[in-house]
């Protein structure tokens, strides 16, 4: 069953717990400077694009490939939390996917709160999220490097969800993200974010203060909708300009080219990597 890192009952569970309904927000996405001189230009897919815990094999990706359905593959690259082995992923598997065409979405899946229900193999509390931030960051950019996706790619924080309500618990979240952020951009990556707009994406879209926090949001809002614009619950002005995308169904299961996969499903319009 594709998932991240709990299943679909669990995800809803929690979502639940942390209450559905959905906020508007204010303000526009923080995005940190980039000089040009410096910055390789940013690979941007706009497309569909589909997610799984476990890197389908190369076999797998040649006969997704045949229809064009989907362009767009995002894959985990890391994580103490990541909760499936990769036994595909590996940087000739990248070379050969992205040689297809294929864009690839890196996803690592850091710390989550201690006020999250669950347990995980690494959590983050008010007085260690600034220095995991910064570590697991690094240890992101090292994977994704490991793997041929190049400085100036995309890498998505993952986030569950958890009780935002719980302001001790959210600030801490938050001072991670930042610090995961900022810790990325330094290393020439570009910082994204995963989350659900019940709550983790929320509290990135909703912050007051968008000082380091990613400048492009990938939102969980299960509600069928291929969009990225029509069911985005925040201010207009934010996450633009090839910013923003939507997981908009899960465990969908679907034959191409006579492989049977189950997958997340995903309508994309931001940065990937870069692997050419």
């Amino acid at each position: 069953m594709a998932e991240h890192r709990q299943s679909k009952m669990r995800r809803y569970i929690t979502w639940g717990a942390v209450g559905a309904a959905v906020l508007a927000g204010a303000g526009i996405a923080a995005q940190t400077s980039m000089a040009a001189t410096t910055w390789p230009a940013q690979k941007t897919f706009t497309g569909r694009a589909f997610d799984t815990c476990t890197a389908p094999s190369l076999t797998a990706m040649k006969a997704w490939n045949t229809d064009k359905y989907y362009g767009g593959a995002a894959v985990y690259v890391g994580g103490k939390n990541r909760g499936c082995s990769q036994p595909n992923l590996t940087a000739s598997w990248v070379k050969s996917v992205s040689s297809l065409g294929w864009k690839l979405i890196p996803i690592y899946v850091g710390a989550q709160p201690s006020c999250q229900t669950g347990s995980n193999p690494e959590k983050l509390t008010p007085s260690t999220a600034a220095s995991l931030g910064t570590s697991d960051a690094n240890d992101a950019v090292a994977k994704a490097s490991a793997l041929g996706m190049k400085a100036g790619s995309a890498i998505y924080l993952d986030m569950e969800p958890y009780d935002t309500t719980n302001k001790s618990c959210n600030d801490a979240v938050l001072t991670y993200v930042r610090s995961f952020g900022k810790q990325l951009r330094a290393k020439t990556y570009r910082a994204g974010f995963y989350g659900f707009t019940s709550s983790s994406a929320k509290a990135i879209a909703t912050a007051s203060d968008k000082t380091d926090l990613p400048g492009n949001l990938w939102y969980a809002l299960w509600d069928g909708k291929e969009t990225t614009t029509t069911d985005w619950p925040w201010g207009t002005s934010q996450f633009t300009n090839h910013s923003r995308a939507h997981q908009y169904k899960v465990n969908s299961k679907e034959t191409r080219g006579g492989v049977t996969l189950t997958v997340d499903r995903d309508t994309w319009d931001a940065p990937v990597a870069i692997t050419g």
